[in-house]
């Protein structure tokens, strides 16, 4: 592996980490919606 695809792997990784992480806030948020939707 160069160090291009290193870099290129790294990018990824913190690319695919951040999006797991925008992942589950938006579930949680959807979790809450619907706790607040379900008890009106």
């Amino acid at each position: 592996m160069s160090v291009s695809d290193a870099t290129k792997l790294k990018a990824l990784e913190d690319e695919n980490r951040r999006l797991k992480k925008l992942l589950a806030e938006s579930m949680l948020d959807v979790s809450a919606l619907k706790d607040l939707l379900g008890k009106n």
